[in-house]
């Protein structure tokens, strides 16, 4: 298997610019890597984002498809970059999409700035596409497979056997809010603050499900990766609720908790830190810690 780096990311951001009819994209940025390498271009005013394979294509062909709708209910989100074909360019299989830069931040997010943005989104009806379940769970396997011989077999093991236990008790799972449109991964590093008030970012886990999928995110960003308890209780004030106070919260947290921990796992050639970082979260998972302190990549 190729490793997907930055020097791979690199050569296929080449490629679908040349296919897209862009400028070679010589002087690009990294601004992320991660599901996928995402880059500026500098110029034009476009940011790319490379996927990390090809299983990823058929998300990012939605990915689109929610930007424009959620433009038109008048949501801020980014938007596509027009100017190119529709769709995402493909390299090597791997989907390519092009997006307009948005201009600088002018604080970074913080989560009280993305509470209204959710709340208008749970107010939104279905789009007239079909929009999935987010299914927490379904790339974990992908995730773990992609790590084989970097990482210990015993906490692959481990990690496939909460995965079965959890996808199998979140249908059960009695909702306190209506099912609707959700973003899937409602963090505020996927939340941009320009001159205009905060934008919504990051639309490739748009989904049809809990909206309780997109409280237990910052729950969990408080709880793991140290959000201060007055920015979680700005959030929960902001939106109206708290999704700890709900009886299902432990099962979808541990969902999420279970594919977090698996996410890492993809870092983990080549990069001892990562490799360190998925130690630590299976290690807590195991002991039933769930005050240790997890750190993002």
């Amino acid at each position: 298997m190729i490793p997907f780096d930055e020097g791979r990311a690199r050569l296929l951001l080449t490629q679908a610019c040349e296919t897209a009819g862009l400028p070679e994209p010589d002087g690009a940025r990294l601004l992320a890597l991660g599901e996928n390498a995402v880059f500026d271009l500098g110029d034009p005013a476009v940011v790319a984002k490379v996927g990390r394979g090809p299983a990823l294509s058929d998300r990012a062909q939605r990915e689109l498809a929610f930007a424009h709708w959620l433009a038109g209910q008048g949501l801020p989100v980014v938007r596509p970059y027009e100017a190119v074909a529709p769709g995402p360019q493909s390299a090597h299989g791997h989907p390519v999409t092009f997006w307009h830069r948005l201009a600088p931040a002018v604080r970074p997010a913080r989560p009280a700035d993305l509470a209204p943005l959710l709340r208008t989104l749970h107010a939104l009806p279905l789009p007239p596409f079909p929009l999935g379940r987010r299914d927490l769970l379904a790339p974990v396997e992908r995730w773990l497979a992609s790590a084989e011989g970097q990482v210990d077999p015993a906490d692959v093991a481990f990690l496939r056997e909460r995965r079965d236990a959890f996808a199998a008790a979140l249908p059960g799972l009695a909702p306190r809010l209506r099912p609707g449109v959700i973003h899937g991964d409602a963090l505020p590093r996927n939340v941009h603050v320009g001159p205009d008030g905060p934008v919504l970012l990051d639309l490739e886990t748009f989904s049809q499900d809990l909206r309780e999928h997109d409280l237990v995110v910052l729950a969990l960003a408080h709880d793991r990766y140290g959000v201060p308890d007055e920015e979680y209780r700005a959030f929960t004030e902001a939106y109206g609720w708290d999704v700890r106070d709900w009886p299902g919260f432990a099962v979808l947290r541990g969902a999420r908790e279970t594919a977090s921990a698996s996410w890492v796992a993809q870092q983990a050639a080549g990069n001892p830190a990562a490799l360190a970082e998925f130690g630590r979260r299976v290690d807590s998972l195991r002991a039933g810690a769930t005050e240790v302190r997890w750190y993002p990549f």
